[in-house]
């Protein structure tokens, strides 16, 4: 069975919205490396409507081994709003996210993993499909934006892992407990 890996950036001050706008001086050599590492060991990576239309306008024109990975990479974006899906590699999903997710768990070899920890993301861990969910919080304060944690179904977690990373960020991994 595959795991699903949930990635999110966070700012000390909880937003997790917007990250290109406050990141990128965080998101340094290693973390680029690590990422496309993560990148190499999934199959798939999947979406909600607000990921997949921040994500699809930058992506294709990116370039560079990480931006190919992304734009190769099978992408499942779940919505029942958009009608079509334009991005090379993406299909839509408009069904069920959590049976489509089981469906997809059971197939496959490499991971999936999901960026952003918005609707999608929690709907899955509440549903006890998330394996990992790896939170990047870089030493910055937003002050105004998309805040990380929403309401949602309790759902106890063990932490698996520590590490900084040079810049001040730290990355905490979690699993289902």
């Amino acid at each position: 069975m595959r795991k699903l890996v949930v990635g999110c950036l966070v700012s000390v001050d909880g937003v997790h919205g917007e990250p290109r706008s406050w990141v990128s001086e965080y998101f340094d050599d290693e973390a680029a490396a690590k990422s496309l590492a993560a990148l190499e060991r999934a199959d798939a990576m999947l979406m909600g409507r607000n990921t997949y239309e921040y994500f699809a306008p930058a992506w294709p024109r990116a370039s560079g081994p990480y931006a190919e990975r992304v734009n190769s990479i099978r992408k499942y974006v779940f919505s029942s709003k958009l009608a079509s899906v334009e991005w090379r590699n993406s299909t839509l999903v408009a069904g069920d996210p959590v049976a489509a997710v089981r469906e997809l768990k059971a197939g496959g070899d490499g991971d999936l993993v999901i960026y952003g920890y918005g609707r999608l993301a929690r709907t899955l861990l509440e549903h006890g499909l998330v394996d990992e969910l790896r939170v990047d919080v870089n030493p910055v304060m937003v002050g105004a934006g998309t805040p990380l944690f929403q309401p949602g179904a309790r759902r106890p977690l063990a932490l698996a892992s520590v590490e900084r990373r040079g810049p001040g960020v730290v990355t905490l991994v979690y699993v289902p407990a």
